[in-house]
């Protein structure tokens, strides 16, 4: 590439300041030309990370800042107002996670981008997880058997945390609660793995008194290929200590912790600052082969979240594939709506 892609970023709560900017900083292959936020802290606090980085009051604002595309990392139950805008003045588009509150709402999404002969993707970063791609080589290597089990888990212990948190002050349809949040993640992770899944079984609650969203959820996804993938994510679980354990015929492969990535970038540590450092995993965080008492230590692979910006401006420039296709997203969307349902009507549903 010989000219980066001009970028613009939308919002600079958590997710604009930690898991955008600094990403998109780091990539040669793009230009940060601006940052839509009107809040006047998080434009403070915009000066002193990215000196010479404009705040701007809109999407209109970002494209006669020369912008050609555009990052949203806006509250969830905006994601479809302001995609949707974006694309009508021209921009390609990063949508953070979910794409949408729903699967219709997402579809017509990538309809409209379709339409107007622009890229639209979704910032699934977590398909770069350092243990996720561990488990993602431990299968092409069929290190455990014929799989029949997954095991996956975002859980945290938050009992007085304030309802902001994972925006549990909104009702599901603005896009509040983990199961459009975390369980978005768990189980674009889950079909990335196994594919399509034919059955859905969902149980839905609100634990914590000062949430109104749902903050507590576990879902089991028959895949059609016959793994069944069991999926946890609450903000009221007292034991943190698992995260992925995946069943085979031949062995199970079992990991602790979160990926460091998330905590780094928090800490101010960015792929341009750590360089061939950047997702590595110590060796306190690898996770264990275990065939009843027998076990074996497994390396983690490196964390490669710095991969997906340099990706979409090369799918920008016409240079290669758009790292998370929207049709996905859509599709996960749907397996989300289908978990909606069952823990409403208490039922296996097909999505």
């Amino acid at each position: 590439m010989t000219e980066p892609v001009r970028i613009g970023l939308v919002g600079y709560g958590l997710g604009g300041r930690a898991f955008h900017a600094p990403l998109i900083a780091s990539a040669p292959e793009l230009s940060l030309v601006g940052v839509v936020t009107t809040d006047d802290e998080r434009r403070e606090q915009l000066a002193q990370d990215h000196p010479g980085v404009p705040a701007l009051d809109g999407l209109r604002a970002l494209v006669d800042a020369g912008a050609e595309a555009v990052a949203i990392s806006s509250t969830t139950g905006t994601h479809t107002a302001l995609t949707d805008e974006a694309l009508s003045l021209g921009l390609h588009v990063v949508c953070d996670k979910p794409l949408a509150v729903d699967a219709t709402t997402g579809r017509e999404s990538v309809a409209l981008a379709e339409r107007l002969g622009l890229l639209l993707t979704a910032y699934q970063n977590r398909r770069w997880d350092s243990d996720f791609l561990t488990i993602k080589r431990l299968l092409a290597d069929e290190a455990l058997g014929d799989v029949f089990r997954f095991e996956s888990r975002f859980e945290r212990w938050a009992p007085g945390a304030p309802r902001a948190w994972w925006r549990a002050e909104l009702p599901a349809a603005e896009g509040g609660g983990v199961r459009l949040d975390l369980m978005t993640h768990l189980t674009d992770q889950a079909v990335q793995l196994f594919g399509p899944v034919e059955s859905v079984y969902s149980e839905i609650a609100t634990r914590r008194g000062a949430s109104i969203a749902d903050d507590d959820v576990s879902a089991v996804l028959r895949h059609t290929n016959g793994v069944s993938s069991h999926l946890h994510a609450s903000t009221m679980t007292g034991d943190v200590s698992r995260r992925f354990r995946v069943l085979g015929t031949d062995g199970a492969y079992v990991v602790g912790g979160i990926d460091g990535q998330e905590d780094a970038l928090r800490a101010g540590r960015t792929p341009a600052s750590e360089g061939d450092a950047w997702g590595v995993e110590p060796e306190s965080a690898y996770g264990e082969i275990r065939r009843g008492a027998e076990s074996t230590v497994i390396a983690t692979e490196r964390g490669r979240w710095d991969t997906f910006y340099p990706a979409f401006a090369r799918a920008v420039r016409g240079q290669g594939a758009l790292p998370v296709d929207a049709r996905e997203a859509v599709y996960v969307l749907e397996v989300l709506d289908a978990m909606a349902v069952s823990a409403q009507e208490n039922r296996t549903v097909t999505p």
